[in-house]
Protein backbone atom coordinates (compact mmCIF):
# COMPACT_ATOMS: atom_id res chain seq x y z
CA UNK A 1 0.00 0.00 0.00
CA UNK A 2 3.08 2.36 1.39
CA UNK A 3 4.63 1.50 -2.20
CA UNK A 4 1.79 2.18 -4.50
CA UNK A 5 1.31 5.88 -3.01
CA UNK A 6 4.37 6.55 -3.19
CA UNK A 7 4.39 5.92 -6.67
CA UNK A 8 0.81 7.84 -7.05
CA UNK A 9 2.83 10.97 -5.72
CA UNK A 10 6.27 10.56 -7.78
CA UNK A 11 3.91 10.50 -11.14
CA UNK A 12 2.20 13.70 -9.78
CA UNK A 13 5.41 15.54 -9.19
CA UNK A 14 6.10 14.85 -12.71
CA UNK A 15 3.14 15.77 -13.87
CA UNK A 16 3.12 19.00 -12.05
CA UNK A 17 7.00 19.90 -12.78
CA UNK A 18 6.30 19.29 -16.97
CA UNK A 19 3.13 21.49 -16.62
CA UNK A 20 4.20 24.42 -18.91
CA UNK A 21 4.35 27.90 -16.64
CA UNK A 22 1.44 30.43 -17.12
CA UNK A 23 2.33 33.66 -18.15
CA UNK A 24 1.00 36.72 -16.83
CA UNK A 25 -1.32 38.87 -19.61
CA UNK A 26 0.07 41.24 -21.20
CA UNK A 27 -1.51 44.66 -20.26
CA UNK A 28 -3.69 46.95 -22.11
CA UNK A 29 -3.26 50.59 -22.08
CA UNK A 30 -6.31 52.96 -23.28
CA UNK A 31 -4.85 55.14 -25.85
CA UNK A 32 -5.96 58.85 -26.40
CA UNK A 33 -6.10 60.21 -29.75
CA UNK A 34 -8.09 63.13 -31.93
CA UNK A 35 -9.56 62.09 -35.45
CA UNK A 36 -8.79 65.39 -37.16
CA UNK A 37 -5.90 66.07 -37.85
CA UNK A 38 -4.53 64.39 -41.21
CA UNK A 39 -2.20 62.31 -41.53
CA UNK A 40 -1.45 61.80 -37.95
CA UNK A 41 -4.63 60.58 -36.83
CA UNK A 42 -8.13 60.54 -38.69
CA UNK A 43 -11.07 58.30 -39.11
CA UNK A 44 -11.99 55.79 -41.50
CA UNK A 45 -14.98 55.42 -43.23
CA UNK A 46 -15.27 52.56 -40.17
CA UNK A 47 -15.06 55.04 -37.67
CA UNK A 48 -11.48 53.49 -36.77
CA UNK A 49 -8.40 56.07 -36.20
CA UNK A 50 -5.85 55.85 -38.05
CA UNK A 51 -2.76 58.17 -39.55
CA UNK A 52 0.94 58.11 -38.83
CA UNK A 53 0.35 58.50 -34.98
CA UNK A 54 -1.69 55.06 -34.81
CA UNK A 55 1.07 53.54 -37.07
CA UNK A 56 3.35 54.52 -34.38
CA UNK A 57 1.93 53.38 -30.99
CA UNK A 58 0.76 50.73 -32.70
CA UNK A 59 4.40 49.45 -33.90
CA UNK A 60 6.01 50.88 -29.81
CA UNK A 61 2.78 48.41 -28.40
CA UNK A 62 4.21 45.41 -30.33
CA UNK A 63 7.66 45.96 -30.04
CA UNK A 64 7.52 46.13 -25.84
CA UNK A 65 4.53 43.77 -25.81
CA UNK A 66 1.54 45.29 -24.34
CA UNK A 67 -1.72 46.03 -25.86
CA UNK A 68 -3.78 49.21 -27.22
CA UNK A 69 -7.11 50.32 -27.26
CA UNK A 70 -7.59 53.26 -29.15
CA UNK A 71 -10.23 55.84 -28.07
CA UNK A 72 -11.20 58.82 -30.04
CA UNK A 73 -10.55 62.19 -27.78
CA UNK A 74 -11.49 65.53 -28.62
CA UNK A 75 -8.48 67.95 -27.93
CA UNK A 76 -10.20 70.12 -25.41
CA UNK A 77 -9.75 68.25 -22.41
CA UNK A 78 -7.08 65.65 -23.61
CA UNK A 79 -4.45 66.36 -20.84
CA UNK A 80 -7.38 66.16 -18.59
CA UNK A 81 -7.95 62.23 -19.20
CA UNK A 82 -4.49 61.48 -18.16
CA UNK A 83 -4.95 62.75 -14.12
CA UNK A 84 -8.84 61.70 -13.87
CA UNK A 85 -7.06 57.61 -15.40
CA UNK A 86 -9.04 57.49 -18.31
CA UNK A 87 -6.28 57.85 -20.42
CA UNK A 88 -3.06 55.91 -20.16
CA UNK A 89 -1.66 56.94 -23.28
CA UNK A 90 -1.86 60.06 -25.52
CA UNK A 91 -0.35 60.40 -28.63
CA UNK A 92 -2.21 63.32 -30.89
CA UNK A 93 0.15 65.46 -32.41
CA UNK A 94 1.20 66.94 -29.37
CA UNK A 95 3.63 69.08 -29.20
CA UNK A 96 6.88 68.87 -26.84
CA UNK A 97 6.35 72.56 -24.75
CA UNK A 98 7.50 73.57 -21.29
CA UNK A 99 4.43 74.09 -20.35
CA UNK A 100 3.04 70.62 -21.23
CA UNK A 101 5.94 69.54 -19.43
CA UNK A 102 4.36 70.35 -15.85
CA UNK A 103 1.12 68.92 -16.45
CA UNK A 104 2.70 65.09 -18.34
CA UNK A 105 5.57 63.24 -18.86
CA UNK A 106 6.44 63.11 -22.42
CA UNK A 107 8.30 59.90 -24.16
CA UNK A 108 11.72 60.68 -26.65
CA UNK A 109 10.43 62.90 -29.44
CA UNK A 110 9.07 61.08 -32.49
CA UNK A 111 8.51 63.79 -35.25
CA UNK A 112 9.80 66.98 -36.24
CA UNK A 113 6.60 69.45 -35.86
CA UNK A 114 8.96 72.63 -37.73
CA UNK A 115 7.03 74.77 -40.30
CA UNK A 116 8.07 74.37 -43.95
CA UNK A 117 7.51 76.61 -47.15
CA UNK A 118 5.61 75.58 -49.66
CA UNK A 119 6.50 76.73 -53.33
CA UNK A 120 5.59 75.43 -57.11
CA UNK A 121 8.75 73.86 -58.49
CA UNK A 122 10.66 76.24 -60.16
CA UNK A 123 10.02 78.99 -58.22
CA UNK A 124 13.37 80.46 -56.75
CA UNK A 125 12.88 81.02 -52.70
CA UNK A 126 15.28 80.19 -50.20
CA UNK A 127 14.32 82.03 -47.22
CA UNK A 128 11.61 83.44 -45.50
CA UNK A 129 13.25 86.30 -45.91
CA UNK A 130 12.08 85.94 -49.46
CA UNK A 131 8.59 86.23 -48.70
CA UNK A 132 8.45 89.98 -47.93
CA UNK A 133 7.45 91.07 -51.75
CA UNK A 134 5.11 88.00 -52.35
CA UNK A 135 1.37 86.49 -51.21
CA UNK A 136 1.75 84.30 -48.91
CA UNK A 137 -1.30 81.84 -47.80
CA UNK A 138 -1.04 80.17 -44.03
CA UNK A 139 -3.95 78.25 -41.91
CA UNK A 140 -5.41 80.69 -39.69
CA UNK A 141 -4.37 81.17 -35.98
CA UNK A 142 -1.99 78.77 -36.88
CA UNK A 143 2.23 78.46 -35.98
CA UNK A 144 2.48 79.72 -39.77
CA UNK A 145 0.06 82.52 -39.56
CA UNK A 146 2.47 83.83 -36.37
CA UNK A 147 5.63 83.08 -38.19
CA UNK A 148 4.37 85.00 -41.19
CA UNK A 149 3.45 87.43 -39.95
CA UNK A 150 6.34 88.83 -38.03
CA UNK A 151 7.67 88.74 -41.19
CA UNK A 152 5.28 90.50 -42.98
CA UNK A 153 3.48 92.35 -40.20
CA UNK A 154 0.62 90.92 -38.97
CA UNK A 155 -2.01 93.05 -40.43
CA UNK A 156 -0.41 92.59 -44.36
CA UNK A 157 -2.42 92.22 -46.67
CA UNK A 158 -0.18 90.17 -48.62
CA UNK A 159 -1.03 87.60 -46.21
CA UNK A 160 -4.34 85.13 -46.89
CA UNK A 161 -5.25 82.97 -44.33
CA UNK A 162 -7.36 79.71 -44.99
CA UNK A 163 -9.52 77.19 -43.13
CA UNK A 164 -7.60 74.24 -43.72
CA UNK A 165 -3.71 73.31 -45.84
CA UNK A 166 -5.74 71.46 -48.50
CA UNK A 167 -7.16 74.75 -49.05
CA UNK A 168 -4.51 76.31 -49.28
CA UNK A 169 -2.09 74.41 -51.28
CA UNK A 170 -4.82 74.25 -53.88
CA UNK A 171 -5.01 78.21 -54.10
CA UNK A 172 -1.15 77.94 -54.60
CA UNK A 173 -1.58 75.51 -57.19
CA UNK A 174 -4.35 77.55 -58.72
CA UNK A 175 -1.91 80.70 -58.57
CA UNK A 176 -3.73 82.67 -55.96
CA UNK A 177 -0.82 82.94 -53.62
CA UNK A 178 2.77 83.03 -54.18
CA UNK A 179 3.63 80.67 -51.31
CA UNK A 180 2.39 78.84 -48.31
CA UNK A 181 3.61 78.60 -44.74
CA UNK A 182 2.39 75.16 -42.68
CA UNK A 183 3.31 72.18 -40.78
CA UNK A 184 6.23 69.55 -42.64
CA UNK A 185 4.20 67.15 -41.88
CA UNK A 186 0.29 67.94 -43.11
CA UNK A 187 2.35 69.98 -46.36
CA UNK A 188 4.39 65.83 -47.19
CA UNK A 189 1.42 64.38 -46.88
CA UNK A 190 -0.27 66.50 -49.91
CA UNK A 191 2.40 66.72 -51.95
CA UNK A 192 2.54 62.47 -51.75
CA UNK A 193 -0.66 62.18 -52.41
CA UNK A 194 -0.91 65.54 -55.12
CA UNK A 195 2.53 64.84 -57.17
CA UNK A 196 0.94 66.41 -60.00
CA UNK A 197 0.74 69.53 -58.13
CA UNK A 198 4.89 69.86 -58.30
CA UNK A 199 4.71 71.48 -55.09
CA UNK A 200 8.75 71.83 -52.69
CA UNK A 201 9.47 72.47 -49.74
CA UNK A 202 11.76 75.41 -48.32
CA UNK A 203 13.31 75.34 -44.70
CA UNK A 204 14.65 78.28 -43.37
CA UNK A 205 17.23 78.58 -39.61
CA UNK A 206 14.60 80.71 -37.97
CA UNK A 207 11.59 78.21 -38.09
CA UNK A 208 11.84 77.21 -34.64
CA UNK A 209 12.81 72.73 -34.29
CA UNK A 210 10.15 71.64 -32.09
CA UNK A 211 8.80 67.80 -31.86
CA UNK A 212 5.61 65.70 -31.05
CA UNK A 213 6.10 63.59 -28.20
CA UNK A 214 3.82 61.09 -26.79
CA UNK A 215 2.56 61.89 -23.36
CA UNK A 216 1.42 59.82 -20.12
CA UNK A 217 0.61 60.92 -16.96
CA UNK A 218 2.89 62.48 -14.58
CA UNK A 219 5.51 60.31 -12.84
CA UNK A 220 4.23 57.03 -14.82
CA UNK A 221 7.97 56.17 -15.57
CA UNK A 222 7.47 52.91 -15.77
CA UNK A 223 5.01 53.30 -18.78
CA UNK A 224 7.06 56.04 -20.62
CA UNK A 225 10.33 53.75 -20.03
CA UNK A 226 8.30 51.07 -21.92
CA UNK A 227 7.47 53.53 -24.76
CA UNK A 228 10.84 55.42 -25.13
CA UNK A 229 12.20 51.11 -25.15
CA UNK A 230 10.15 50.78 -28.03
CA UNK A 231 10.27 53.50 -29.80
CA UNK A 232 14.51 52.83 -30.01
CA UNK A 233 13.36 49.37 -31.10
CA UNK A 234 11.09 50.47 -34.26
CA UNK A 235 13.66 52.63 -34.82
CA UNK A 236 16.44 50.53 -34.99
CA UNK A 237 15.14 47.95 -37.12
CA UNK A 238 13.56 50.04 -39.58
CA UNK A 239 9.63 50.25 -38.84
CA UNK A 240 9.94 54.01 -38.10
CA UNK A 241 11.46 54.76 -41.54
CA UNK A 242 8.50 52.32 -43.16
CA UNK A 243 5.46 54.26 -41.49
CA UNK A 244 7.62 57.36 -41.82
CA UNK A 245 7.82 56.62 -45.67
CA UNK A 246 4.42 55.09 -46.27
CA UNK A 247 2.81 58.73 -45.06
CA UNK A 248 5.61 61.07 -46.22
CA UNK A 249 8.71 60.75 -48.49
CA UNK A 250 11.80 58.91 -47.82
CA UNK A 251 13.98 61.95 -46.11
CA UNK A 252 13.19 59.92 -42.97
CA UNK A 253 14.21 62.94 -39.44
CA UNK A 254 17.18 61.61 -37.23
CA UNK A 255 15.75 62.19 -34.10
CA UNK A 256 17.47 63.06 -30.72
CA UNK A 257 17.24 60.83 -27.93
CA UNK A 258 15.39 63.15 -25.64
Amino acid sequence: MFKRLSIFGACLAAVICTMPVAHSAEPTYVVGSGGTYRPFEFENSKKELQGFDIDIISAIAKAEGFNIKLVNTPWEGIFATLGSGDRDILISGITITDKRKQMVDFSAPYFPAEQAIVVPKGKSIKSLAELKLLKVGVVNSSTGDIVVSEVLGKNSTAIKRFDNTPLMLQELYEDGIDAAVGDVGVAKFYIKNHPEKEFNLVFDDKFERQYFGIAVAKDNAELRNKINAGLKKIIADGTYAKIYQNWFDGDIPVLPAE
